[in-house]
C-alpha cells in the first residue's frame, strides 16, 4: 500500500509544470503588478526594487534615485499556460518604452523601463518581441534588458 501511494505522489509531482520568473520595470509598480496578476497562467507576482547596488533597499532609499534600483514586478508564471511572449507584449503595452527614466509624471531612474530575464531562452523571446514592436513608436526603445544577477 505504501509503495502504491508513493508511486501516485511521484506521478502527480511529475506532472506539475515548471515555474519561470522574469522581472519587469515599467514605472510605478502597482498598476503594472495588477495587469500581470490578471493574466491566466501567472502564478504569483511581487513588487520590489531591482537593478541597484544597495542591499535590501527601502522605499525612501530608492526615491532618492541614487541606489540604481527601479520599481519592479517579479512575475512567476507557468510557461505551459502563458507564454513569455504574451507577458512581454503586455509589458510593452503598459508603458512607454521610449522615455528614459520616466513614466508619465514619475521621473527618475527608479521609473525606468527594464526587463531582467533568468534564462537565455527568455532573452531570445524578449529580443524577438522588441524587434517586432511597431515602427510607429517614432523613437528608440530605451528599455534595459539584462540577465538577473
Amino acid at each position: 500500500m505504501r509503495t502504491a501511494t508513493l508511486a501516485l505522489l511521484l506521478a502527480a509531482t511529475a506532472t506539475v509544470s515548471a515555474e519561470e520568473r522574469v522581472l519587469f520595470a515599467a514605472g510605478c509598480f502597482w498598476s503594472v503588478e495588477l495587469a500581470f496578476q490578471r493574466v491566466p497562467g501567472v502564478l504569483r507576482t511581487a513588487v520590489g526594487y531591482a537593478g541597484g547596488d544597495k542591499q535590501k533597499p527601502k522605499y525612501y532609499d530608492v526615491t532618492t534615485g541614487t541606489t540604481g534600483h527601479a520599481e519592479a514586478v517579479e512575475v512567476v508564471y507557468d510557461p505551459e499556460k502563458v507564454s513569455l511572449q504574451r507577458l512581454v507584449d503586455l509589458f510593452w503595452q503598459l508603458h512607454d518604452p521610449t522615455t528614459l527614466n520616466r513614466q508619465g509624471g514619475d521621473i527618475g531612474t527608479q521609473y525606468r523601463s527594464a526587463i531582467w530575464y533568468t534564462t537565455d531562452v527568455q532573452r531570445a523571446a524578449i529580443d524577438a518581441s522588441k524587434a517586432a514592436l511597431p515602427d510607429s513608436l517614432q523613437q528608440k526603445v530605451v528599455t534595459q534588458i539584462e540577465k538577473e544577477p
